[in-house]
């Protein structure tokens, strides 16, 4: 850790080959300043992503990081940390990733409760195959595929991770700077598994959900009685479908990591010199 990073320290040589407007622009910065804001280092920082207009934000950033297949970017990130408990992990996605193909590995990783964090841009589509319908894509929702509509309801990444026993649940938006900064910073700083969906708007393929839609809707839990702390506080926000909520919707403050439960403090990748004792006769035992 270090109190002389700055988060242009995270930006990688690079050039984005986003959009120009896409909501991944902000998400990417806010997550760079709340890794700079946690005293993280780029040395000591990993960043796992998947498929998808998110899949290359690894490339963006500097820090170690891998560009994963479709869906599989949570195993990838759950592997390290249990490597090296010392890493500070961060996994990004996007709802196609995230909740389609992704979705049993993201049940998985909720209930685990390794201490990383998940960051997911939700622009409910597809963005990088041209605007298919998404998991989070609206019923009526039409797109070149679906002209009539996807015709069935849109999963719920909030209620999944409750249900899955998720310890840090939250939700922010790419353009509210400041804010989906500070919920990335407190989802890193959290004892477990941090997930948070970020509204990313699409500015090529989804004209329903866009910046102007998002900032007339969002209703902002910080400005209200909401205790984040209180699970059926937690619950009635999730299930209430008539809001865009952003902020920390639920915090188990008694949330214990995995890996600090199971007693994996040491990092496997440092190997000792020489072979194991009796390595050899094992091999021999199978050869």
């Amino acid at each position: 850790m270090s109190s002389d990073v700055r988060f242009t320290d995270f930006k990688s040589d690079k050039q984005p080959t986003w959009c120009p407007g896409c909501g991944d622009f902000g998400t990417m910065n806010g997550m760079m300043k709340a890794l700079a804001n946690t005293g993280n280092d780029p040395d000591n920082t990993f960043v796992v992503a998947g498929i998808g207009c998110s899949g290359k934000i690894g490339t963006y950033m500097h820090s170690y990081a891998l560009h994963g297949v479709h869906g599989r970017a949570l195993p990838v990130g759950i592997g390290t940390k249990l490597a090296n408990p010392n890493l500070e992990v961060m996994v990004a996605g996007g709802d196609g990733d995230g909740y389609s193909i992704g979705a049993g590995h993201f049940i998985h990783a909720v209930r685990r409760n390794v201490d990383m964090s998940y960051i997911v841009m939700d622009n409910r589509i597809y963005g990088l195959t041209k605007g298919q319908a998404s998991p989070t894509s609206r019923e009526d929702f039409e797109t070149s595929t679906t002209p009539d509509g996807p015709k069935q309801p849109p999963v719920n990444p909030l209620a999944l991770a409750l249900a899955a026993g998720g310890t840090f649940i939250a939700q922010s938006f790419s353009s509210d700077a400041q804010r989906h900064t500070e919920i990335v910073q407190q989802a890193v700083e959290h004892d477990g598994f941090g997930f948070v969906n970020v509204y990313s708007p699409c500015v090529t393929f989804n004209d329903v959900d866009t910046y102007d839609y998002f900032r007339d809707s969002i209703v902002d839990l910080q400005e209200s009685d909401h205790d984040p702390t209180d699970y059926d506080d937690a619950k009635d926000a999730i299930l209430d479908a008539d809001k865009e909520y952003q902020g920390i919707i639920y915090r188990d403050e008694n949330s214990t990591p995995w890996e600090q439960r199971e007693g994996l403090t040491e990092n496997m990748a440092d190997i000792p010199a020489g072979a194991p004792d009796d390595a050899m006769d094992l091999v021999r035992e199978f050869y």
